[in-house]
C-alpha cells in the first residue's frame, strides 16, 4: 500500500485559519482511497518546521505532499522546483544543490484537475518562504538519507470563509473542491511510487 505524508501549515499573520490545514482536515473526513495517509501540521517557523519535517521523513514514505496557502491565487499551483534560498536571499543549506525538481508527474496531475473543472497550473517557483523550504528540504532529506520518498508541494487558494473575514476580498476556492483536487492528486501520484 502506498504511504503518503500529507502536511499543512498552521495559521499565521492575519489569517486565523490556513486553507492548507482546512483542506487536509476535510480530505481526511471522507477520503477512502487505497493509500495510507499520515498527516502533520507544521509551524510557520523555519527551524521548527525543518526539524519536524526531517523527523517525519525518517519513516520513509512513498510520497510527501506538502500543502500551503497562497493568498491572492485564484487556482491550485503544483510547484515543481524547490530552491536552496531563504526569503532573505541566503541559502537554506550550505554546500547543497541550488535546487531540486519534483520527480512526480505534475503535468498529469494538472491535466486531471483541469479536466475535472478545477483551476490549476504547474508553477516553477514556490517563492522563497516556508513553502519553498518545505519542498526543497523534503527532497534534500530524502536524497541525502537514501529514502524512496518523492515530494511535491501544492499551493492552495484561500477558502471562502477566510476571504469573507478579510477586507481585501481576495480570490478563493471552496474547501470541498480543494480536498477533491487533493484526492485526485494523490490518486494520480500513487502510480509514481
Amino acid at each position: 500500500m502506498t504511504r503518503v505524508l500529507l502536511t499543512a501549515f498552521e495559521p499565521y499573520d492575519r489569517w486565523p485559519d490556513n486553507s492548507s490545514w482546512l483542506a487536509l482536515v476535510d480530505l481526511t473526513r471522507w477520503y477512502d482511497g487505497a493509500v495510507e495517509i499520515v498527516t502533520r501540521r507544521y509551524p510557520v517557523e523555519l527551524t521548527r518546521m525543518s526539524e519536524q519535517l526531517r523527523k517525519d521523513l525518517q519513516d520513509d514514505y512513498d510520497l510527501a505532499i506538502h500543502l500551503g496557502q497562497s493568498p491572492g491565487s485564484p487556482l491550485i499551483k503544483l510547484e515543481s522546483i524547490g530552491l536552496n534560498v531563504r526569503s532573505d536571499g541566503t541559502e537554506l543549506l550550505q554546500d547543497s544543490p541550488a535546487a531540486y525538481r519534483s520527480p512526480l508527474s505534475l503535468d498529469r496531475c494538472n491535466k486531471v484537475l483541469l479536466n475535472a473543472g478545477i483551476p490549476c497550473e504547474v508553477s516553477h517557483h514556490a517563492g522563497t518562504y516556508l513553502c519553498n523550504a518545505a519542498l526543497y528540504l523534503s527532497q534534500h532529506y530524502s536524497y541525502s538519507f537514501g529514502m524512496k520518498t518523492k515530494s511535491a508541494f501544492v499551493h492552495l487558494p484561500l477558502s471562502p470563509a477566510q476571504v469573507a473575514r478579510d477586507f481585501d476580498r481576495l480570490p478563493s476556492m471552496s474547501t470541498p473542491m480543494v480536498s477533491a483536487a487533493l484526492a485526485m492528486i494523490i490518486e494520480e501520484l500513487k502510480g509514481n511510487t
